[in-house]
């Protein structure tokens, strides 16, 4: 086996160091005439007798460096690209090839994806500089903002519900799904047994909950990894994380993370038909325990607490169920209100800082945010709410919640390293 497929069996027996997105950026043949670049996201290649297929070309700081190591490789044009989904760091690369297939006099390279992208590639345009922010936050903890992608390599074709291409004599099987995003597609090569799985599958707990994003879709999703699973596939290649080898390992991944999503749709659901509030549903859904040790369910992205509000916004909207959430005073009103029964910020610090040497961060953090909030100006307020926010951060295990807590402990004056999040949060444990 190459250094992919070996790093792919440590992660398999759970013993993979770091994030297991922390790809080796180099190109390598998993079996005949399927080859995959293993990255921060992934890009699957197959041969065909007719060129190349390739599966989420790649993201857009790197797409050079990506197409140098397929053509050192391969020599074939670039037939067909498909996009798995809009997001930016799987939807840029075509450019590369298009520009060769002129200089070459090959035909222009097709791109494929599923009919709502148009629509997600619009919606970025519109909100470039919100998605610039949060993907600072996400990321980089609200370090370095860099400009949002305006600019895209749009499909030629596009299908609703299913669409099964033939390329150079091979089958490709494309299936959409609401997963992660509302255009989703997930790819099976018939003839190979191959699934792409795009993000669908990514090495960790689902990407159900994003805190920062538009809705997902717990529910839809498993059913999504099911059919996957009854195609029977042999190697499952997703959009971050390891290659998957073997037939019932692959249906084990697969059938888990289904497992996972129906879980805490199925509990959340039920709680809801009681009329339960958000805030039960917080503190009383929680995923199987017999998938807690599984090395591809972690919850170092994701993690259930926000599925479960992402699942309560798709049934139940906005309003927690809390009736002063509905129209609130605003939060200045109401930190000051809080400081004044406390007897002053002063008094809510202390009781902070008591809380958050107890080990009660998370408690600790609402009365940092109070006494902040009542006076912004206080320095004291200030220090300590960073703080705690960066205990808090170091606590965490999610990259979601890492970023953001990490993001208000440097708007505090902080000192925090400016690297991902996701390998921040690593080398911290």
């Amino acid at each position: 086996m190459g250094a992919v497929l070996d790093r792919s069996e440590v992660a398999w027996r759970g013993e993979l160091e770091g994030h297991p997105w922390q790809g080796l950026n180099q190109l390598e043949q998993i079996a005949d005439r399927v080859w995959f670049f293993s990255s921060f996201s992934n890009t699957p290649i197959f041969e065909t007798d007719d060129g190349l297929v390739l599966v989420d070309p790649g993201l857009g700081n790197r797409t050079r460096d990506r197409f140098a190591a397929v053509r050192a490789a391969l020599d074939a044009p670039l037939r067909t690209a498909i996009y798995t989904h809009g997001h930016v760091d799987h939807v840029f690369g075509v450019a590369e090839y298009a520009e060769e297939a002129r200089e070459r006099g090959w035909a222009p390279p097709q791109v494929i994806a599923h009919e709502d992208m148009p629509a997600r590639f619009e919606r970025y345009r519109k909100t470039g500089g919100y998605n610039a922010v949060i993907n600072s936050r996400q990321f980089r903890g609200g370090g370095t903002v860099t400009a949002w992608p305006t600019d895209y390599w749009a499909p030629d074709t596009t299908y609703r519900d299913r669409l099964d291409i033939t390329v150079g004599g091979q089958r490709f099987e494309l299936r959409h799904a609401r997963g992660e995003t509302d255009d989703a597609t997930w790819i099976f090569a018939a003839d190979s047994r191959v699934l792409c799985t795009g993000d669908m599958f990514v090495w960790v707990a689902p990407n159900a909950g994003n805190p920062q994003k538009v809705q997902r879709y717990a529910g839809e999703w498993a059913a999504a990894l099911r059919e996957m699973a009854s195609c029977r596939p042999e190697i499952l290649l997703p959009g971050h994380g390891w290659p998957i080898v073997g037939e019932d390992r692959v249906r084990q991944a697969l059938d888990d993370s289904a497992a996972y999503l129906e879980a805490l749709e199925q509990q959340s659901v039920a709680l809801m038909n009681q009329g339960a509030t958000l805030d039960q549903l917080v503190r009383e859904v929680a995923p199987p325990p017999e998938l807690a040790d599984r090395p591809y369910l972690q919850p170092v992205y994701d993690e259930p607490e926000f599925i479960v509000r992402n699942i309560w916004r798709l049934y139940g909207g906005w309003y927690d169920g809390q009736p002063a959430h509905l129209k609130p005073a605003p939060e200045a009103e109401q930190a000051a209100e809080i400081a004044a029964l406390a007897g002053g910020v002063q008094a809510v610090l202390v009781r902070a800082r008591q809380l958050a040497e107890a080990g009660n961060l998370r408690l600790a953090c609402h009365l940092a945010d109070w006494a902040h909030h009542a006076d912004p100006e206080d320095a004291g307020a200030r220090t300590l709410r960073g703080e705690i926010y960066a205990a808090r951060a170091a606590a965490e295990q999610s990259t979601m919640a890492v970023g953001i807590f990490n993001s208000t402990a440097r708007e505090m004056g902080v000192d925090l390293a400016d690297e991902p999040t996701f390998r921040a949060q690593q080398q911290s444990r």
